[in-house]
């Protein structure tokens, strides 16, 4: 589980240099009232302005400047055009292609039903449930000893040991419930090291700031009840004991082995699933909600399902489970590393 909280594009017609000299505009092939910039809306949503300002080359051709000439607004605008909201929709632009890419993504094929969905949902949270809160602590009772009276390095052991069952369990529900569907198609469970998947990570990245703004909004929408006492976590304690062996263990924990089997589940599964019978963009929200409710904590809920979205938007955009899982593991190791300060 994740710890506490304290996962391209231009616009194809640009500007023109403004003239600066009149030998510049005796270069012009097209007459221009009174040294005047014609614009030209778009007709396509895509681009928002389109100036014309022709050279005289050899290579192109009257009719070529004729034809252009023709579908010229009669509307003039000012030459001297603000650069800032040249960039500014230039950054528009760049967003909206990213969103189109995510939202128009093609969805799986998915040889299954619903049923199989909610059947393996429903195992994995059972069995989530039953090995932390049970199984485990019935085996370390019968061993003879309590968790509450380990050392920090054996409390760190222990939630080592627990994350790691829970994730090997969730995996075997996983394999069983989808073995009379194998062969799966090949974009399912796909682990690649080809392709621009650092690039997708280094774009989820730069979304971390926003999640970690959210989760102060959030808890400025839900604080923690006066009533709520006030705990510190065994990792919180292992960090302020400075202890090396049990800080190293709850950083594998939390950045290596809950990241593999979340994303093998949230996003490896219940986001392809989804698609089946909604869009992908849909699939991400749903698969995000479901995501920080597994969490639960209300106290998370924003910053967990915004990093849902975007965890399954660098998931659905590189259709690579190594990539989903190198950025969980980078905010996990982020928020780790926060609370050593």
């Amino acid at each position: 589980m994740s710890i506490p909280y304290s996962s391209s594009l231009s616009l194809s017609h640009r500007p023109p240099p403004l003239l600066s000299s009149p030998s510049r505009v005796s270069r012009l092939r097209i007459s221009l009232n009174n040294s005047k910039l014609l614009h030209l809306p778009c007709k396509s949503s895509s681009h928002r302005w389109k100036i014309t300002c022709f050279r005289n080359e050899e290579s192109s051709s009257d009719s070529e400047f004729d034809s252009v000439e023709s579908k010229l607004p009669e509307e003039s605008v000012r030459p001297d055009i603000n650069q800032s909201n040249v960039v500014k929709d230039d950054w528009l632009s760049k967003l909206k292609k990213i969103t189109e890419a995510v939202f128009s993504a093609e969805p799986w094929t998915v040889p299954w039903t619903t049923k199989t969905i909610l059947q393996v949902m429903f195992l994995w949270i059972t069995t989530f449930w039953l090995v932390g809160s049970w199984i485990i602590p019935f085996l370390a009772h019968t061993s003879g000893f309590r968790k509450d009276s380990l050392t920090y390095r054996g409390q760190a052991l222990y939630s080592f040991l627990t994350d790691l069952v829970e994730g090997v369990a969730g995996i075997v529900i996983l394999r069983h419930c989808l073995a009379r569907f194998r062969p799966l198609p090949s974009d399912w469970f796909r682990f690649s090291l080809r392709g621009k998947w650092l690039f997708e990570v280094g774009l989820g990245c730069l979304m971390f700031p926003l999640v970690n703004r959210l989760s102060q909004v959030n808890l400025s929408l839900l604080p923690m009840l006066p009533s709520t006492p006030v705990t510190v976590s065994n990792v919180e304690q292992s960090i302020f004991a400075r202890d090396p062996v049990a800080m190293v263990l709850y950083f594998a924990v939390v950045s290596v082995c809950a990241p593999v089997w979340e994303e093998i589940v949230f996003r490896g599964f219940l986001l392809p699933s989804l698609t089946k019978y909604m869009p992908v963009w849909c699939s991400i929200l749903v698969s995000s909600v479901a995501f920080a409710l597994a969490h639960f904590s209300v106290q998370r809920m924003l910053p967990l399902v915004f990093l849902g979205v975007v965890l399954g938007a660098v998931f659905a955009r590189s259709r690579n489970l190594l990539t989903s899982m190198l950025l969980h593991s980078l905010w996990n190791a982020f928020v780790f590393i926060d609370l050593m300060k």
